[in-house]
């Protein structure tokens, strides 16, 4: 049976995610030594203790997430005998997660991962005054349908796009925050089940990005990348990456670009994929991947049970 790892992204976030890994496996203490060092903060203490309001903000949550997932998969690595490129075909993560594919891929190390993942938060949430942006989840209609009536919310003043093509029926839309809430209006008037604001803090995966997207173009270009050892989807193609050159600019797209999770899921199977296992905090792309495909089989994997449960299936 063909095997994807995917990874998830912001948003996933929880005080204690990965505690029992942490707790019960040198490999994943490692891990978080590792990046507290590497950031010169203690954020494994941060994921641990919360509090939640500290953890959720950009800066903290992009490495924190990025962190338990490359903990719970070098443990997986350790504990299987078998690196990732012997596990699985492809690699994928959703926005933020697409660093932790990238970073299983080999094409960063841990230190580098956490260090541009943190550059990442902190650039994104700089890019515009705080309250000039926001987004909202558009659920119950279809991506046709959003994509039409944004139309009308392409001014320079009122821009409004769409963010993540998350799975049927459900589409997150980001932009200036007057035309968000405009547009919430017209969704709930075009049938939505509901149209809601997200609790973010800037409008991401829109053009209003753009500075944060010059910052982490130029942080990856001067950054040493290596070829990855698997093919990674790329969030703003939806096709598999294999090559190191390219890196830096799906990456800057991806701040300002669409994160294209649908077809990124339906590229795997397309590939061959049978089965796709969620590594790390949640199980956020879980849900959304059996609605994208329900023949897909689909696990999460985030606690040492589900480790256990994984070796077991693959011996």
């Amino acid at each position: 049976m063909s095997l994807s790892f995917v990874f998830p992204g912001q948003g996933s976030q929880a005080v204690g995610m990965g505690c029992e890994f942490i707790q019960a496996f040198p490999t994943a203490r490692h891990i978080m030594q590792e990046v507290d060092d590497s950031l010169s903060q203690k954020l494994t203490q941060l994921i641990l203790e919360g509090p939640i309001e500290t953890l959720t903000l950009t800066e903290n949550a992009q490495p924190a997430l990025l962190a338990i997932s490359m903990a719970i998969l070098k443990t997986l690595e350790k504990e299987s005998g078998k690196p990732v490129s012997e596990l699985v075909s492809h690699l994928a993560g959703h926005s933020l997660g697409e660093y932790s594919a990238l970073c299983a891929a080999g094409v960063f190390n841990v230190s580098q991962a956490v260090k541009l993942v943190r550059l990442r938060g902190q650039a994104m949430q700089q890019a515009t005054p705080l309250g000039y942006g926001s987004m909202a989840a558009i659920l119950g209609l279809e991506l046709d349908a959003v994509e039409a009536l944004l139309s009308d919310f392409q001014e320079p003043s009122h821009l409004c796009v769409i963010a993540n093509d998350n799975a049927p029926g459900q589409v997150v839309i980001s932009g200036h925050s007057e035309g968000i809430a405009q547009a919430i209006e017209h969704a709930k008037e075009a049938g939505a089940k509901r149209a809601i604001l997200l609790p973010v803090s800037a409008p991401f995966h829109s053009p209003l990005m753009e500075p944060a997207a010059q910052v982490m173009q130029q942080a990856l270009e001067e950054s040493d990348l290596k070829d990855p050892c698997l093919p990674v989807i790329a969030n703003v193609t939806a096709m598999p990456v294999i090559g190191k050159d390219v890196i830096p600019g799906l990456l800057a797209q991806q701040i300002t670009g669409r994160v294209r999770w649908r077809e990124s899921v339906q590229t795997l199977a397309q590939l061959g994929c049978q089965y796709v296992i969620e590594i790390g905090a949640g199980k956020v792309l879980t849900g959304l991947n059996k609605r994208i495909d329900p023949d897909l089989k689909t696990a999460s994997l985030n606690t040492p049970q589900d480790l256990e449960a994984f070796l077991q299936e693959i011996v």
